[in-house]
């Protein structure tokens, strides 16, 4: 079935659920008016429509190659790329200085999830692009910028984040790449890296690396880690590609999905390379990209869910089977119908979710304000693992919607559940995400997660004259999140967080899908009230049980030690 972009459901958000007239209303981005916010979602759905989303089967069915050390991309991703560039999609957020458009995050935010509803496995690439403009745009010096910020905004050249190592995945800190000063300002950085998305292409002229090693006197551990910039091909004199820089990429590797997106083990042996940054402060100017992509991540997992619902109600709304009411369609069936109302209110959660994120990162940007900041740090892990998790499930539950034929490739279903699997391992686990809320963001006791905790009752209150049992429903679960929150924070020993880390996001992420569904069930919207009705009643509950684990602690699970687990 076609794909179509959900901008409708963007427009609501942006006007009832998540505050984007506070955006709006800033010097930064008072150019956000609805004509120009209508306009862009408006011009970037028939994009993904007719451009991108005929390319998706493509990259499955004949995936990217390596020939004759050449990466061949899959048919009709050269062309889709174009329109990408050409539309201006790639910096929408960048600076106007360097090309960019300027435009608030809300806004990119909704363009990458349409981008990977599409086709996820060429939208990846732009992804990585923009990482890489934003911690060049924050941590690169005036040169850097000049030569690369421009090409890279345009979509004329494409950027990777190289972090990976065989034997340094999730601790980067263990990574053996190094960089020899070649005494004219420039670095040789020799190593290997693995899992580089987008290694290499044969649409771009020019592919930009951005790459972690040691220098000389670097320290071991994160701390000795500087970052560089190493093109494919080394810009010359006039900022144009000119010779081939000492990388290549060794392989691709064969994955479960994602097939259009190549995934390269790239070898660089005393390839010319330039500072990022200062000197051992690699992690933070990488930090910075992948924070960007953290929230890119978590929107491809709800463009993957968005994707799978369209596929499985168009299945349902057209199979016969059993005794069905009405049309006879298996849609009619109370399972059925359960499975398809528990995608679609699910995907309006963590789509809710991931745009309070860009809200809070645009008015960070406009304000400068700290609340703001740690609002948009906070929501961040929050917004990657829940998006990725619920892109997971909802795919695998279009499977089942198209019960076997869901089992079988020609119907597209299982391609959006191989496609999505990985969102949720790359760019930090999401048991990582997980752990960083219960450490990083509880460091200022609370008082990020507090301030969201109240204003989430403070809705339910002004809710409870419309929507009594919701609204109630929703104080509650706040409440209850609240307490265990103030326990967290006790907790001295983080092991003690850590054992209960996963469910307390998730706990946090289903609290906040409950408060965007009252928001939007206050909008007056038949259809949205139905659906925050069925969140609410049916899947909010579970945060009392996820909240119980998390207040278990570590003490029962540390005891099964290693062995009994191998017994």
């Amino acid at each position: 079935m076609p794909y179509r972009a959900p901008t409708g459901d963007y427009r609501f958000l942006m006007d009832h659920v998540i505050g984007f007239e506070e955006v709006a209303k800033t010097d930064r981005f008072a150019e956000s008016t609805p004509d120009m916010v209508d306009a862009i979602l408006s011009e970037a759905g028939k994009m993904c429509d007719d451009i991108l989303a005929p390319l998706n089967r493509n990259g499955d069915l004949h995936p990217a190659h390596l020939e004759n050390g050449i990466v061949r991309t899959s048919p009709g991703f050269a062309d889709g790329y174009k329109a990408i560039a050409e539309g201006g999609w790639i910096g929408m957020s960048a600076g106007a200085e360097h090309g960019g458009m300027g435009l608030p995050m809300t806004l990119t935010t909704a363009v990458n999830e349409m981008m990977a509803g599409a086709c996820l496995s060429l939208q990846l690439n732009p992804l990585m692009t923009q990482g890489q403009i934003e911690a060049l745009e924050h941590h690169a010096s005036d040169a850097l910028k000049e030569t690369y910020l421009p090409k890279l905004i345009s979509g004329e050249w494409c950027g990777t984040m190289n972090l990976t190592e065989p034997q340094a995945g999730s601790d980067v800190g263990a990574l053996r790449a190094k960089a020899e000063p070649n005494g004219d300002g420039t670095y040789a950085v020799t190593g290997q890296k693995i899992y580089i998305s987008w290694g290499d292409n044969d649409f771009t002229e020019n592919v930009c690396h951005l790459v972690l090693a040691r220098l000389p006197d670097g320290v071991p551990g994160t701390k000795g880690i500087s970052l560089f910039m190493v093109p494919k091909y080394i810009p010359d004199s006039e900022g144009n590609p000119g010779k081939q820089n000492d990388l290549r990429v060794v392989s691709l590797e064969h994955k479960m999905g994602l097939h259009g997106s190549p995934t390269a083990v790239m070898e660089y042996s005393g390839a010319q390379g330039w500072l990022v940054g200062p000197e051992h402060g690699g992690m933070a100017a990488m930090f910075t990209m992948m924070n960007n992509a953290r929230l890119g991540v978590g929107v491809q997992g709800i463009g993957a869910a968005e994707g799978a619902l369209q596929h499985a109600i168009a299945y349902a709304q057209e199979r016969k089977q059993g005794k069905a009411p009405g049309s006879g369609a298996i849609i009619e069936h109370a399972d059925v119908r359960r499975m398809l109302s528990t995608m679609k209110a699910d995907v309006f959660a963590a789509r809710a979710i991931a745009m309070m994120n860009a809200v809070a990162i645009d008015m960070t940007t406009a304000t400068g304000d700290a609340g703001w900041k740690a609002r948009a740090a906070f929501l961040t892990p929050i917004g990657k693992a829940f998006g990725t998790d619920v892109g997971i499930d909802v795919s695998s539950t279009g499977v089942q919607v198209h019960g076997g034929m869901g089992f079988i490739e020609e119907t597209g279903a299982a391609q959006f559940s191989r496609d999505v699997r990985v969102t949720a391992i790359y760019e930090g686990t999401n048991g990582i995400q997980a752990m960083d809320l219960v450490a990083r963001k509880l460091m200022d006791g609370g008082e990020a997660a507090f301030r969201l905790l109240e204003e989430i009752e403070q809705g339910a209150e002004a809710a409870k004259g419309t929507y009594p049992d919701l609204a109630e429903a929703v104080w509650q679960a706040a409440e209850t999140l609240r307490e265990t929150t103030e326990w967290l924070v006790e907790q001295d020993d983080l092991t003690q967080r850590f054992a209960g880390a996963v469910p307390y996001l998730r706990a946090f992420a289903r609290v906040l899908g409950g408060h965007a569904h009252l928001s939007a069930a206050m909008a007056g919207d038949a259809v949205r009230i139905k659906l925050a009705r069925f969140y609410i009643k049916r899947l909010l509950p579970e945060h009392a049980s996820l909240l119980a684990h998390v207040r278990e602690g570590a003490d029962d699970l540390m005891a099964i030690s290693a062995d009994d687990l191998a017994a």
